[in-house]
């Protein structure tokens, strides 16, 4: 009787997949932040970027060639943080705002996810309160400690410190 060849055949498929993966990743490029022009408009109102203060956002999602600008890191939370958000992301950017001018950021792109955020300060963005990001908990302290708030990584934003309902649809002053 002749032993049968499955276990040949499956390290042959095994190693085939492997290979076949691992072309796949290299050949992806790394992502990169895109900077902010006078056309950049946020992906959830429309708004030009470049008119509004505070830090702004990019997510680039797989298969899309083109990020999609935020006025705000408080909609690109907002987004992130959805149960349904299904969206493969590649990467998300925001603005280490120890490195850049508040009423008219630019540059200064730090991934995301290494990002600290001050939540509860009194500085205002695009659509009212905002999350200030910066590159590190030091810069994020010391802006906490002249504007108020509290420091905290990306994986401890929750999506209620994220809510939209605030800002524009709230100010007297509009």
């Amino acid at each position: 009787m002749t032993p049968p060849r499955l276990p040949g055949r499956t390290a042959l498929l095994l190693a085939t997949a492997l290979l076949l993966a691992a072309c796949g990743k290299s050949s992806e490029a790394p992502v990169t932040a895109r900077e902010i022009t006078q056309e950049s408009f946020c992906a959830l109102d429309g708004m030009l970027l470049a008119d509004y203060p505070g830090p702004k956002a990019q997510i680039h999602y797989s298969g899309q060639a083109a990020p999609e600008f935020y006025c705000d890191t408080m909609e690109m939370f907002s987004l992130l943080l959805k149960p349904e958000q299904a969206r493969l992301v590649a990467a998300a950017f925001v603005q280490d705002m120890a490195r850049t001018d508040w009423n008219m950021p630019r540059g200064a792109w730090i991934d995301a996810k290494t990002a600290f955020y001050v939540v509860g300060s009194k500085k205002r963005g695009a659509m009212g309160p905002t999350l200030p990001s910066f590159g590190t908990r030091e810069s994020a302290q010391k802006f906490a400690d002249t504007e108020g708030g509290k420091v905290l990584a990306y994986a401890e934003i929750t999506p209620d410190m994220a809510r939209l309902d605030g800002g524009a649809l709230h100010d007297k002053r509009m």
